[in-house]
């Protein structure tokens, strides 16, 4: 992954509603969510979302389809990995980094509880 698009995507995700938007969106999974859909999730006015959304597509972080009169739009799975695998590209000098975290919902003390 090339510098240039990391700081595009990196400068797309650092503010509050493109951020929300972009794990809603990653939540949602491939089907995606439409934009009146994502506008009530988070109470974010049309105007300003089509802004939002803009900025992560131009990003190449979300993707944009068309359903009947509704656009739909999905994370970049894709892009994501690669973002995040350019992030953690030589990791701890090549030693074995910390354990894997489950991902789950649980919080710690409920993990270790159980």
């Amino acid at each position: 992954m090339e510098s240039e698009t990391v700081v595009r995507a990196l400068g797309a995700l650092a503010q509050e509603h493109r951020l929300a938007l972009f794990r809603l969106l990653v939540q949602a999974g491939p089907d995606g969510l439409a934009a009146g859909a994502i506008a009530e999730a988070l109470g974010v006015p049309a105007s300003s979302l089509s802004f939002h959304l803009a900025q992560l597509t131009n990003a190449g972080l979300i993707a944009q389809r068309r359903d009947g009169r509704s656009l739909i739009y999905s994370a970049d799975y894709g892009a994501m990995t690669a973002l995040l695998g350019f992030l953690m590209e030589n990791c701890c000098g090549g030693a074995v980094c910390a354990p894997a975290v489950p991902c789950d919902t649980k919080d710690k003390t409920e993990r270790t509880a159980a």
